[in-house]
C-alpha cells in the first residue's frame, strides 16, 4: 500500500520543490474577477447559478451547444464513458501516451482499452496506426491531444465513419488549440477538458464535457450528475441506473469563469513561446522539439518536449534530463510513465488472470499489455524529455534562456 511519502502529488504541491531560472505556473495568474465571483458565491449563501454561468460561457467560447461541468478531467471522461451505450468487453481504441485519467472511466465501465501506437517522432495516434486494431468489438476511438498537439482528426473521422465508430476527444491539454481553423473539443462527438490548477485554464480543480449532441448531453447530466435517478411522484428518487455525482462545485465554477476570461491571452502567449522555443531548439544538433503540425494554427502548449538522439551524446537521456534540471529548467525529466500499457500495471495483471472485463465473456479474446504493446511509443519515450512548467509567464527572454541551457548541456555531452 502506498504511504504518504510515495503517493503521487498534484498541482502546486507537485512542483513546490523545483528550482531554476525559468518561471513555473505557480503562483497562478488569476483572472481579475476571481475574487468578485467567489464573493458572489458567498453572498448568495450558495444559491447562485455560478456553474450554469460557467457552462454557458465555456460553451460559447467553443461554439458548442452543451457544456457539462465536472469536478475534474478524470470525472469528465468517466462520465462520457458511462454515457455512451457500450457494453462490457467492448473495445475503445486510445492513445498509449497519455494519463491514467484518460482510461479510468473506460476500465470502470468494463470496456477494454486497446492502445494504438503513435506516429514516429510524435506523441499522438493516427488513422494509420488505428486502422489495424479495429475489430467487431470496437465501439469508439478516444483521441488524446497530448501536450496540446492535435491528432490529425479528418482521416481519423473518415476511418471511424467507414466503420460506424464514435470519435471523441481527450482535450485536457489542448484548450483553444486549433486544427484547420476548428477548436480542439469540437472535432468529434464530444470532448473532455481539464481545469486542474496546473492546466492552461487553471482553476483549483475542475473539468467539463462539451458536445453538440442533445441526447448525449441529457444522458451525461442524468448518468454523470444525477446518479442515474428519476423522480417518482409521491415517492422520491428512483435510481434506475448506477450513476455518479460528478458535479462541479460553485467555487470551482467561480474561479474557472474568471480564468476563462483571461484564457485567450494566456493561450496566445503559450503559443508564441512554444513556437519560439521550437525554432531555437531545432537549431541544436541532436535535439528536436516536438513537431508542431502545419494544420495546427494555435498550439495551446501545456507541456514542452524535446527528443534527444542518444548516438550524438556521451550521457544517457536520463542524465541529459537531470543536467537540464540542474542547469535551470525546472521539472525537466523523462516521461516514461506516460506509456499507459506499461504504467497501468493492473491492466496486464487483470488480462493474464482473465479477470473481468478480460474474462471470456465479455471479452472476445485474450489481451496483453506492456512496453511491447506499442513499440514505437515506447521507443519514443526513451528519447523524450519534457518540462510541464512552460506557461503564460514565458517571454522571449525566457525562451532564449531555455534554449541556451539545452545547448550548453548538449555541447558539454557531445560525442
Amino acid at each position: 500500500m502506498a504511504t504518504s511519502t510515495d503517493r503521487a502529488a498534484y498541482g502546486a504541491a507537485a512542483i513546490a520543490h523545483l528550482k531554476g531560472s525559468l518561471p513555473n505556473p505557480f503562483p497562478r495568474i488569476m483572472g481579475p474577477n476571481a475574487a468578485k465571483y467567489l464573493q458572489e458565491v458567498v453572498d448568495s449563501g450558495l444559491a447562485c447559478n455560478m456553474v450554469g454561468r460557467f457552462e454557458a460561457a465555456f460553451a460559447a467560447a467553443l461554439g458548442v451547444k452543451h457544456c457539462i461541468a465536472t469536478p475534474g478531467c478524470t470525472p469528465a471522461l468517466a462520465a462520457l464513458a458511462a454515457a455512451f451505450p457500450f457494453a462490457p468487453g467492448d473495445e475503445i481504441i486510445v492513445s498509449p501516451i497519455t494519463d491514467y485519467g484518460t482510461i479510468q472511466g473506460l476500465f470502470r465501465e468494463g470496456y477494454i482499452p486497446v492502445f494504438a501506437d503513435t506516429e514516429p517522432g510524435t506523441v499522438n495516434i493516427s488513422a494509420r496506426t488505428i486502422e489495424p486494431l479495429i475489430t467487431e468489438r470496437t465501439r469508439a476511438i478516444l483521441c488524446v491531444h497530448k501536450t496540446g498537439l492535435i491528432c490529425d482528426m479528418d482521416p481519423i473521422n473518415a476511418l471511424a465513419a467507414r466503420h460506424g465508430l464514435v470519435v471523441y476527444e481527450d482535450a485536457c491539454q489542448a484548450v483553444l488549440s486549433t486544427y484547420k481553423g476548428r477548436l480542439a473539443g469540437t472535432l468529434g462527438r464530444a470532448a473532455g477538458f481539464s481545469f486542474d490548477s496546473e492546466k492552461t485554464l487553471g482553476s483549483d480543480v475542475g473539468g467539463c464535457v462539451v458536445t453538440d449532441d442533445d441526447q448525449l448531453a441529457d444522458r451525461l447530466r442524468f448518468i454523470g450528475q444525477s446518479r442515474g435517478a428519476v423522480h417518482k411522484a409521491g415517492y422520491g428518487r428512483l435510481h434506475t441506473e448506477p450513476g455518479y455525482a460528478y458535479r462541479m462545485p460553485l467555487c470551482t465554477a467561480a474561479i474557472s469563469l474568471a480564468q476563462l476570461e483571461i484564457l485567450p491571452q494566456n493561450v496566445a502567449t503559450r503559443d508564441r513561446a512554444a513556437r519560439r522555443l521550437t525554432e531555437l531548439i531545432d537549431q541544436i544538433p541532436g535535439i528536436q522539439a516536438l513537431p508542431i503540425p502545419e494544420y495546427q494554427q494555435v498550439y495551446s502548449c501545456w507541456m514542452f518536449g524535446i527528443t534527444v538522439d542518444p548516438a550524438q551524446f556521451t550521457c544517457s537521456v536520463a542524465e541529459f534530463a537531470e543536467q537540464l534540471a540542474a542547469a535551470g529548467i525546472p521539472g525537466a525529466g523523462m516521461g516514461a510513465y506516460y506509456l499507459m500499457p506499461e504504467a497501468c500495471t493492473f491492466l496486464d495483471e487483470y488480462a493474464r488472470a482473465h479477470r473481468y472485463p478480460f474474462s471470456q465473456p465479455p471479452a472476445s479474446r485474450r489481451y496483453r499489455y506492456g512496453r511491447n504493446s506499442t513499440p514505437v511509443a515506447a521507443a519514443f519515450l526513451q528519447r523524450f524529455i519534457r518540462w510541464s512548467t512552460i506557461c503564460e509567464k514565458y517571454t522571449d527572454e525566457h525562451c532564449q534562456i531555455a534554449a541556451q541551457i539545452v545547448r550548453a548541456v548538449a555541447e558539454a555531452n557531445r560525442a
